[in-house]
Formats: structure tokens, C-alpha cells, sequence
């Protein structure tokens, strides 16, 4: 029997292409949109733009179909496809931020996605909220080539779940990203425009700030994080120092009227003692996280022979963002405080996360940078589908749900177990279980000659490995009972 293929594995295949060669070959759809709906996690939504597609018109769409191996199986993908859920009536993801209206979470972070009025501007027309515009200094910035590397599986050359960077702040002069930003906000008054900055010194903390205001900016960021700061005194220089972090944190708030946003590293034991310091010198909310100091060995990242330390962003560090996140969440000492949250936001379930565990704005940066600007069309979709199915009226109904969820190890129930269960017919006999359980777990599953795994109830503990690298979905979970006791 003919096997299905996997849509999610076959559309993450697609080089997600410019003018997508398969869209103008079908002639009759949006092949390429429909694909990359399925990519980023809106499946249930693709079907609508090849409803009107014949299967010759998905062949013609596949025969053009730009690969470095073989052409995404656009006609296979398409007889699996659900019949579209799109909804006639999405709520509104409108959500307010330090008092301010926002049509929808979805910023762009301080980074290279938003250096230019030119930049923001298409940004803003494809539907992204707000900004944090590149973070302004009053220092000469001088950038490292290359300043990118990535971090991927073998052979799978422009995709990638983590990225590092070398990137510093914005080599603009203050006046003339002051002047984008007020230009920006003039031209697009609906819109939310925070300029992000970074002093050296008390004195130009406060200059930027100042010169923030008077250009009409909504807000400021404190860039209290950035990790490949060339000058000390700079950016996760001050974020690993909560005295510093109060101390500039209070003179903003004395020097201007507009909302302060303190940017935390990650690059700390305990990111609560630097945000408290900034929530008690009155901060308006906080951004957390920057990017994670890391090493990569690859050529690629050396500048004229030599390596450094630098920072890491993209999918692999959203569960760091997120502990961080959960941690500020947790603080009885920082109640209601407004969190924006960053780190590895690429599908609308990413954002959903960030939003559960109490943020109310959310940066994105590494996703921008891998696929463009047109993320927001899925991030915004896939958000309004999930409330349709949840009954959701407003974002705020979803904000730090999923906290109370959340205790120490100590309060966790050790005294059940979970055991997994086998689906036969879903098993492929592959036994990546068995070696899995025998050689990392409790040697609790048996592979037969029938290439069938067999799960021993005595010795099984429940840790479900098996099921984590099973590649099909067929270990699952039985139900919970009371452990034995021991002997």
C-alpha cells in the first residue's frame, strides 16, 4: 500500500521562492501561498488558494517548480490538503502595550530588518504593527564581513534554526535615524514606532531619550543586551548589572514622558534581578530576550582568519526565551509587568507561547530575515483561526493563561507514571525506539523478527524518549496510573 507523504516535511522542502515559479505556471491559484501556509503551521487553511486548480493545473504548477534535487510533489500535497477552514468573521487581534493601541502584537525587533524608512515602510504595509527600529548610539559603528553564520542540519543549505550574529547597532547618524523614525511615525500614524537606544554614559542615555521624544516616537527602548558590543560599558555590559540597569533606567524616566522599555540579555543566571532593578526604577515594560552569547566552529564565521564570540537568535532559542519570559511572569515582585517578548518567533504558535505565558507585544527578527516580511500573513491567519476554534473574543483572554500550569520541580507529581502506548497499524518497524529505550533509556522495548517493538510494563518508567524519536507518530499515551510500590 501507497503511503502518504508527510505535507509538513514536503513544504518545509519549498524554497518559499520570489515570485514563486509555480504560482505563474498554474495560472489559476496561488500554489506558492498554499504551500507555504502549510509551512508555517496553517494547513487547515491552505486549500483556499488552489480551489480552483484542476490537477492539470497543479501538474503544470509542479513541472515548474525550482528544487536543487527534486520539485516539491505539489499535486500529492494537494489531494491531502483539508477542505479550507477560513473563517467569514476573524476576531480582531488588536491589543494595547504601555497604554498603547496596537492593531496586533507583531513587531519587527531591533536588528538589520529595520534600518531604513524603506525598510519599515513595506513592513508597515504588509500588515506588522509596530517597529523597534535598529538600535541609534552616538558612537562611530564599524561592522565586522562577514557578520552572519548559521546553524543547520547537513545538506540542507538556506534553511537554518539558528543564526548567529556579529551585528552591532545601527551605523546611521543619530540625526538622520531620528528624523526616519519621526518621517515613519508622520506617515504612518497608526502604526507603533519605538526607537530603541544605547548610551555609554548617564549623559547620553539621556540626549537619545530626548532625542527620541522630540522626534514623535511612541516609546523607547533601552538596549541593555546587545552582546558583541566592541566598546565596555555597552550593552550586556550594563544588562548583567542591575545597580547600571536601575541607575539608567531612572535617569530615562526622568527625562522623558514616553513609555521606557528595558531590553534584557539572557546572558545571566537570573534575568529577574537586572528586570527588577528596571521595574523598580519604573519601567514601562521589558523586552526580553536578546540574542544568546554562543561559538561556532564553521569557516564561515571568520573575519580575515579569526573567530569571536557573538550571538545566537532563530528557533533554537525560543525555549530560552521563553524560561526567561516565564521567570519575570513568575515574580511575585514584578506583578502586572508589561512583557514584550522575543526569541525564535517564527509560526503563529511560537507567538501564541510567548502569549500565554504573559507577554502582550512580540518582536520577531531571525524568521524576517530567513523569509521576509510576508511571515505576517501566517502569523496573523493562524492566530485568528486559533481563537475562531477556541471561542476567543481578544488576545487579552489568552495573555498568561498558561502560567498557573507552571510550578517548581519539588510541587511536580512523582508518586503516577505515564506509560506509552503502541499504534500497530502506524508503526513502520524502523525500531529508532528500540535503540533509542536500549541504549538511553530503561531497555524497556523488544524488537522482534517481526519488526514490531514490544513495551515491557515492569521496566518501562514512563519517560516517553520512545515516543519523542518515533518518526511516524505511533507511540502515544496510555493512561495514567499509580506507580507500584516499591518492593
Amino acid at each position: 500500500m501507497e503511503r502518504k507523504i508527510n505535507i509538513q516535511e514536503e513544504a518545509a522542502r519549498c524554497l518559499l521562492c520570489h515570485d514563486a515559479p509555480c504560482s505563474r505556471a498554474c495560472g489559476k491559484g496561488d500554489v506558492g501561498r498554499a504551500i507555504r501556509a502549510v509551512r508555517f503551521d496553517n494547513a487547515a487553511l491552505a486549500k483556499q488558494w488552489i480551489e480552483n486548480c484542476s490537477e492539470q493545473d497543479l501538474e503544470k504548477a509542479q513541472s515548474a517548480c525550482i528544487h536543487y534535487d527534486r520539485p516539491i510533489r505539489i499535486v500529492e500535497m494537494a489531494k491531502q490538503l483539508p477542505p479550507s477552514e477560513m473563517s467569514n468573521n476573524l476576531p480582531s487581534l488588536a491589543i494595547d502595550f504601555c497604554d498603547i493601541h496596537c492593531e496586533n502584537p507583531f513587531f519587527l525587533a531591533s536588528s538589520s530588518i529595520c534600518t531604513n524608512y524603506e525598510m519599515v515602510a513595506r513592513a508597515f504595509d504588509a500588515g506588522w504593527a509596530g517597529v523597534f527600529f535598529k538600535t541609534i548610539c552616538l558612537q562611530d559603528i564599524e561592522e565586522v564581513s562577514p557578520r552572519f553564520d548559521v546553524v543547520n542540519r547537513e545538506g540542507c543549505k538556506g534553511d537554518f534554526y539558528a543564526l548567529r550574529n556579529m551585528e552591532q547597532l545601527s551605523e546611521n547618524p543619530a540625526e538622520v535615524d531620528f528624523d526616519t523614525l519621526h518621517r515613519l511615525k508622520q506617515d504612518y500614524p497608526s502604526k507603533v514606532v519605538v526607537a530603541s537606544i544605547m548610551g555609554q554614559t548617564e549623559e547620553e542615555w539621556m540626549i537619545l531619550a530626548k532625542m527620541a521624544e522630540d522626534a514623535g516616537v511612541d516609546a523607547v527602548e533601552l538596549n541593555f543586551s546587545c552582546p558583541q558590543m566592541r566598546l565596555a560599558g555597552m550593552g550586556s555590559d550594563v544588562g548583567q548589572n542591575s545597580e547600571l540597569v536601575l541607575f539608567y533606567t531612572a535617569h530615562v524616566k526622568r527625562a522623558v514622558n514616553i513609555p521606557v522599555i528595558p531590553k534584557m540579555t539572557p546572558n545571566i543566571t537570573h534575568i529577574s534581578q537586572p528586570a527588577m532593578a528596571a521595574y523598580f526604577a519604573s519601567a514601562d515594560a521589558i523586552s526580553a530576550i536578546n540574542t544568546v552569547k554562543s561559538v561556532t566552529m564553521d569557516d564561515r564565521a571568520m573575519v580575515s582568519g579569526q573567530k569571536t564570540v557573538s550571538g545566537l537568535s532563530g528557533r533554537a532559542v525560543k525555549p530560552i526565551a521563553l524560561r526567561h519570559i516565564l521567570e519575570m511572569a513568575k515574580n511575585p515582585l514584578m506583578k502586572a509587568v508589561k512583557l514584550s517578548g522575543i526569541g525564535g518567533i517564527e509560526t503563529w504558535r511560537d507567538a501564541l507561547e510567548f502569549l500565554q505565558l504573559g507577554c502582550t507585544n512580540l518582536q520577531v527578527c531571525t524568521a524576517v530575515m530567513q523569509y521576509g516580511y510576508r511571515i505576517i500573513d501566517d502569523l496573523k491567519l493562524g492566530l485568528q483561526h486559533y481563537m475562531v476554534e477556541r471561542g476567543v473574543k481578544s488576545l487579552d483572554e489568552i495573555v498568561g493563561e498558561e502560567l498557573p500550569n507552571f510550578v517548581k520541580p519539588n510541587d511536580l507529581d512523582r508518586s503516577t507514571v505515564l506509560f506509552p502506548m503502541l499504534d500497530r497499524e502506524k508503526c513502520i518497524g524502523c525500531g529508532r525506539c528500540h535503540v533509542s529505550c536500549m541504549d538511553g533509556g530503561h531497555q524497556a522495548i523488544t524488537f522482534g523478527e517481526d519488526h514490531k517493538p514490544q513495551i515491557n510494563g515492569s521496566k518501562c518508567v514512563g519517560c516517553h524518549l520512545c515516543s519523542l524519536v518515533c518518526p511516524t507518530g505511533a507511540i502515544g499515551q496510555a493512561k495514567r496510573i499509580k506507580k507500584k510500590p516499591a518492593n
